[in-house]
């Protein structure tokens, strides 16, 4: 396991916080009142390692194929319904939607490989990232990707708590299954927009990994 380059600054923030609170509680504190003291240190400490294992990158064989949708990020599949996009296709599409809690690798991946053929990025509100209108209001940036006739929207969106959205790719970029798409802090969702018709490999309230589970499979 490696900590993703994102986290540096975070856990170097999150590092000094913890060695300057301490300092503060060893002189201050410590002599009067040491159980106080060990207190603030073990609630820091663990606060610090949450955030640093919430940049974690964990090794992973990843799952490859042409006709394969894999799932873009970590979480639990919490929407799979038809919609009707409004911001690209404007039509209906099948949704299959991954929520993100703060304890799972947060790196986005790229469902399949081919070109980008659209990127924005979206200012918005932060409503939790299960509200409905998540999709369509929060903060989020958008990509699609094209691999031969077939175009996928992948939605990251901000939450109540994730509001830093990092998205690697833009347009006319080739781009390969797996490889990084981008990067949510602290916890929020993937919206994956599908065909309609196509096989979904995934159930409602499934524990899904980015990178190794099917989320769909394409129409040859």
């Amino acid at each position: 396991m490696t900590i993703h380059k994102e986290g540096y600054k975070s856990i170097a923030i999150a590092t000094l916080i913890f060695v300057i609170l301490n300092l503060l509680s060893f002189f201050f504190i410590s002599a009067s009142a040491p159980l106080i003291s060990w207190i603030i240190f073990v609630g820091l400490l663990g606060l610090l390692l949450f955030i640093i294992s919430f940049f974690r990158l964990p090794k992973r064989t990843h799952t490859f194929g042409d006709d394969k949708v894999i799932c873009p990020a970590d979480g639990k599949v919490v929407v799979i319904e038809e919609v009707f996009d409004e911001e690209y296709f404007h039509d209906k599409r099948l949704q299959v939607s991954i929520f993100m809690s703060p304890a799972n690798v947060h790196v986005n991946r790229n469902p399949i490989s081919g070109e980008v053929v659209y990127s924005k990025y979206h200012k918005g509100k932060y409503l939790v990232a299960w509200h409905p209108k998540s999709s369509t209001e929060n903060e989020r940036h958008s990509v699609v990707l094209k691999t031969g006739n077939t175009e996928i929207l992948v939605k990251q969106i901000a939450g109540a708590l994730a509001k830093r959205i990092v998205n690697y790719l833009k347009t006319g970029m080739k781009v390969k299954q797996n490889e990084e798409l981008g990067f949510i802090k602290f916890g929020s969702r993937v919206d994956v927009l599908l065909p309609v018709g196509t096989e979904v490999n995934v159930q409602l309230g499934q524990a899904v990994k980015g990178g190794v589970d099917v989320l769909a499979t394409m129409k040859k």
